[in-house]
């Protein structure tokens, strides 16, 4: 395949901006907020047998639908590295996310338990196919272009989101301006332009991404040697120093930021008493100024290097963190948003393409090497939300999880500053 090729390079980044909806809409903005009204007069549920709490039951279908997506990342990665087939899986997924938001269309009192398996569908969906989209950055730039490539496929992702939710903001507050009855109705319908946005969209990146990526032909059965290919890459990278290391100190640091991104609100919401609509503004906010952040800092690794960048970024994270524990009003949580969006797209960026740097450059199972990245991403993911809701629980005050996220970024901090600086590191590999 040839690199840095412009259109293959565009095509990549678009599906930043067809999937980056459902984290948007889906995730943080419009779903929880609906599900929480449609719930309301249900307290206790009946799902699959078991009697749940309705709001335990949102976060536990988030929670399956990370643990799931980590389980099956390993085996079908390993899978479609051996086949050449990474685009196909990356397909069914996208198309398993898309038409599962779009269901969501259908969810009233009537359906609470189909719409939940539908929820979590779409996060498996959304999940899944990123592994596989995230494994095409090594194959279609240079090393020199990743920081640059990843942090282009972000900002792709942040603005299409926004521009989706402005409208879907505008249906719900403004329906009568679109011949909608209801603000019920309007949210319904915002499930169904992101299923629609998401499908549609992606449809230009699989247009032009490659359909194979390999050459290698099964001799055997096929999911043998797509679990023989698994146990090659697990041996490789318990050889990689560099690339353990900096999957220790993500797994610690992205621990935090994902927790920053999914709690955030509830934070806003239960501490300072913040309204729904000064929260969405707040998300409006981080969206886009994550796109400046994310180039940001890919300049500022193009000049130090990776390693830097990123210690930067987690440095500014602690103090964020600690500045959040003092948080008393909304102006000062605004101001906190505006820091946090600068770095969301930093963090993002820069990870993904560190990570590509200390692939192998001689390796034809980028997507098996980047299920590593997924795995370490959705248990991150898992542990942050837990941990958020166990000391919660058990203390006297929300804002007590800001002091822990800090030394969880601390400690990341401490494991990425090891990794010598990529800019330097880059040609010289391990």
């Amino acid at each position: 395949m040839e690199k840095n090729n412009k259109k293959t390079v565009n095509a990549w980044c678009m599906y930043d901006w067809a999937n980056s909806v459902y984290s948007l809409t889906i995730t943080t903005a419009v779903f929880p907020d609906y599900y929480l009204g449609v719930t309301e007069n249900y307290p206790i549920i009946n799902f699959l047998g078991f009697e749940v709490k309705n709001t335990a039951l949102y976060s536990f279908a988030l929670s399956a639908s990370f643990l799931i997506a980590a389980f099956l990342s390993p085996f079908l990665t390993s899978i479609a590295d051996y086949t050449g087939r990474k685009k196909m899986f990356m397909q069914a997924f996208c198309y398993l996310g898309s038409f599962s938001c779009a269901y969501l269309f259908f969810f009233t009192e009537d359906t609470i338990m189909l719409s939940v398996l539908a929820f979590m569908a779409a996060g498996i969906g959304f999940s899944g196919s990123i592994v596989f989209y995230n494994s095409f950055l090594p194959e279609i730039v240079t090393e020199d272009r990743m920081d640059k490539t990843s942090a282009r496929g972000f900002s792709f992702g942040y603005i299409g989101s926004v521009l989706l939710l402005i409208v879907n903001l505008l249906m719900i507050m403004k329906k009568e301006w679109f011949g909608i009855e209801d603000a019920g109705t309007a949210a319904r319908i915002s499930f169904l332009t992101v299923g629609i946005w998401w499908f549609a969209f992606a449809q230009y990146t699989f247009a032009i991404l490659p359909s194979r990526t390999t050459r290698r032909e099964a001799k055997d059965n096929w999911l043998l040697n797509g679990l023989k290919e698994l146990g090659k890459v697990i041996s490789e990278v318990k050889k990689q120093v560099w690339l353990k290391t900096f999957l220790t100190g993500f797994f610690l640091y992205n621990l935090g930021v994902q927790t920053v991104m999914y709690m955030a609100t509830i934070f806003g919401k239960n501490e300072l008493k913040l309204p729904t609509s000064d929260l969405i503004i707040a998300i409006l906010l981080i969206q886009i100024l994550a796109i400046p952040g994310a180039s940001l800092f890919a300049w500022v690794s193009g000049k130090y290097g990776n390693t830097r960048s990123l210690s930067i970024v987690l440095f500014i994270w602690i103090g964020v963190c600690i500045a959040a524990y003092f948080v008393r009003q909304g102006t000062d949580f605004y101001s906190l948003a505006i820091v946090v969006g600068f770095i969301m797209g930093g963090v993002q960026s820069m990870s993904r393409s560190t990570y590509a740097k200390l692939i192998p450059s001689d390796t034809a199972d980028n997507a098996s090497y980047f299920s590593f990245y997924d795995v370490a991403d959705k248990i991150s993911t898992f542990c942050g939300t837990l941990i958020f809701g166990l000391v919660t629980n058990y203390s006297d005050s929300m804002r007590n999880n800001a002091l822990v996220l800090a030394v969880f970024f601390l400690a990341g901090l401490l494991i990425i500053s090891r990794i010598p600086s990529l800019k330097i590191y880059a040609t010289k590999k391990q």
